[in-house]
C-alpha cells in the first residue's frame, strides 16, 4: 500500500508542476540533435529490435537463457502497452506539443481526440513504459554483472528523457510510464512462483 501510494502522490505533484517545467523544453533548442537521434520513431525501432537481436544472438549460440530473456522482454512489452492502450483512452490527456504555445498546461486531461488504436492521450508515455520494462527483465535476468542495470535504466531514462524534449508528453507522464513498466516487469513478467 505504501509504495502505491508513494507513486500516486509523486505523479500527482509531477502533474502540478507540469505547467511550471513543460514550456522550458517549448522553448530551448538545446536538444536538437539529440532529439534527432533518439526521436519517436527511432526509440520504437530501438525497443523492438534489441529484444529480437538478443533473440536472434542467443539462438545461434544455443544459450536458452538469452532467448528465454529476449521472450520475457516481448512478453514485458506487451503488457505495458495493452495497459497504456487503455489508460491513454481513458485520460485523454494533450500532449505537450499540441498546446499553443502561451496555453493553458493546466488543463490537459479528458482534451485529446486522437485515434483509438494509439491511444488518444499521452498519460503514460508508453515508449517510456516499454523501455522501462525492457530495462528490468535485462537488468533483472543479468544483475550478477554489475554494468548491465546501469546500462539498461540509463537506456530507458534517455528514452523518457528524449520523450520530455521532444514535447510529446510531461514529465509526469514519464514518470508514471517508468515506474508502470518497472512494476509490471518486475512483478507481473518477472514474478517467482
Amino acid at each position: 500500500m505504501k509504495p502505491t501510494l508513494g507513486f500516486v502522490l509523486a505523479t500527482a505533484g509531477l502533474v502540478a508542476l507540469d505547467p511550471h517545467d513543460t514550456p522550458y523544453f517549448r522553448r530551448t533548442d538545446a536538444f536538437h540533435d539529440f532529439n534527432r537521434v533518439l526521436s519517436g520513431k527511432n526509440t520504437a525501432l530501438g525497443t523492438a529490435i534489441f529484444p529480437l537481436s538478443f533473440y536472434a544472438v542467443g539462438w545461434a549460440r544455443k544459450d536458452s537463457y538469452a532467448q528465454q530473456t529476449a521472450l520475457l522482454a516481448g512478453q514485458a512489452v506487451a503488457d505495458v502497452q495493452i495497459l497504456t492502450l487503455v489508460m491513454k483512452n481513458i485520460d485523454r490527456r494533450l500532449r505537450p506539443a499540441d498546446i499553443p504555445v502561451d496555453g493553458d498546461y493546466t488543463h490537459t486531461w479528458f482534451k485529446s481526440h486522437g485515434r483509438v488504436i494509439t491511444g488518444r492521450g499521452s498519460f503514460p508515455s508508453g515508449h517510456t513504459m516499454g523501455a522501462f520494462a525492457i530495462a528490468t527483465v535485462f537488468a533483472e535476468r543479468y544483475r550478477r554483472h554489475r554494468w548491465v542495470p546501469w546500462v539498461a535504466y540509463g537506456l530507458a531514462g534517455l528514452v523518457g528523457f528524449s520523450r520530455v524534449s521532444l514535447q510529446s508528453h510531461f514529465p509526469s507522464d514519464v514518470f508514471a510510464g517508468a515506474v508502470l513498466g518497472y512494476t509490471i516487469s518486475h512483478y507481473v513478467v518477472l514474478r517467482r512462483p
